[in-house]
């Protein structure tokens, strides 16, 4: 059995809907209150150089306005759901505590500048990269997976990372940014690829060709370091692990958990696939970057680009594709039902961007939806939710 750690970014909102920066105060109160669980309140941040994906925390981000968390190392989708559920709550009690709350948002509907986290690295990242920088306010969720080694997870990479824009568009989270809707349904997405190291790759021949490329990224001096290799998959420079981050953060825990599933899923196929001799996919990486822009333009109400064909497709369509492609790897694991739950409900119920729009066309009023979304984060039930974000 693959083990399986998820990793997301939060907002950190108050009663207006406007993200805060209480970030660092509602650390603090968790770290008091963490009766040894790890809570960290140092100049660590997803962007950084600190790989967390073996240990469950509450962290700081680049923007004060947000919170990451991350499960321990799970073996069951069952204990994804509970270890988000936990920590999911530990936050959102932490920003209460400071007169705040947390919401699962890849990008905050209101207008709002950003504001620094304190921290040498932060200030370095703000210098190196300005607006790029300075604006960048979105949150996503990242999947660890297990793998045996380096030239596995190469492997699996290869395999993978054609299918990687159906994860975006399936979690898609992010449809308005600065007050706005921007017709994206994950603009996050877009924000995105400013970093200059975002984004698709080509296949690699062998964790050598792998580990050349990050030494030849390194080399220019444009990023500050191995924790900038922002690559949409990538292997972890701490752990035995894939990581996978094209992810929005998911508004609802059982998206997030349906996300974890698919990853698994991917990863287990891909590596069976190679142990078996089985051809890589072939896709450029200039047609997959354009299949990446599909998947956030329209999440899953348009077509995608179809990883198998680089033809468009019905979202549905290649989204059942992607559980059958997956579907033998579930089975062994365990993973199925809740998948096929999962991926059924965001096919009936929609996307975070579907439910963003949907209170955002009944109210006219962007701080119902962050309501909306602060109450979906903290597990009441999102139609609930809606009806009281919209009075």
């Amino acid at each position: 059995m693959r083990t399986v750690g998820v990793e997301e970014e939060l907002l950190v909102v108050d009663a207006t809907g406007v993200p805060v920066p209480k970030g660092p105060e509602a650390l603090a109160v968790a770290a008091r209150a963490g009766e040894g669980e790890d809570v960290e309140q140092h100049d660590r941040v997803e962007h950084g150089d600190a790989d967390t994906a073996a240990t469950a925390h509450l962290m700081p981000e680049l923007k004060a306005q947000q919170l990451e968390l991350g499960t321990p190392v799970c073996t069951t989708l069952d204990e994804v759901r509970r270890e988000l559920r936990h920590w999911r709550d530990r936050a959102d009690a932490a920003a209460a505590a400071v007169g705040a709350r947390v919401a699962a948002l890849a990008t905050s509907p209101v207008d709002v500048e950003p504001v620094q986290t304190e921290g040498e690295r932060y200030a370095r990242l703000n210098e190196a990269f300005g607006v790029t920088a300075w604006d960048v306010l979105t949150c996503g969720c990242h999947v660890h997976v297990s793998v045996d080694d380096d030239e596995e997870g190469v492997a699996v990479l290869n395999r993978i990372r054609v299918w990687l824009p159906v994860l975006t568009a399936m979690t898609a989270n992010s449809p308005f940014w600065r007050g706005r809707d921007t017709a994206y349904s994950s603009f996050r997405s877009q924000v995105w690829q400013r970093w200059p190291s975002a984004g698709p790759n080509g296949p690699f021949a062998d964790a050598d060709d792998y580990h050349r490329l990050v030494d030849e990224v390194l080399a220019t001096e444009t990023v500050l370091d191995t924790g900038m290799v922002y690559f949409d998959a990538r292997l972890s420079a701490k752990w035995p692990t894939v990581e996978v981050r094209t992810a929005d953060v998911a508004l609802r825990v059982e998206d997030a958990v349906t996300l974890a599933g698919v990853v698994r899923g991917l990863v287990e196929t891909a590596a069976r696939d190679a142990r078996a001799g089985g051809a890589e996919p072939v896709m450029r990486p200039e047609v997959l970057r354009l299949a990446a822009w599909r998947a956030g333009r329209s999440g899953l109400s348009g077509d995608l680009v179809h990883p198998l064909t680089g033809r468009p497709a019905p979202a549905a369509d290649v989204l059942g594709d992607l559980v059958d492609h997956i579907r033998p790897a579930l089975a062994d694991a365990g993973d199925e039902r809740t998948v096929d739950d999962g991926v059924r409900a965001l096919l009936t119920r929609g996307t975070g961007a579907d439910l963003q729009r949907r209170v955002h066309r009944e109210t006219g009023d962007l701080t119902a939806v962050v309501r909306a979304a602060v109450a979906a984060t903290s597990g009441t039930d999102t139609d609930r939710a809606t009806a009281e974000a919209t009075g």
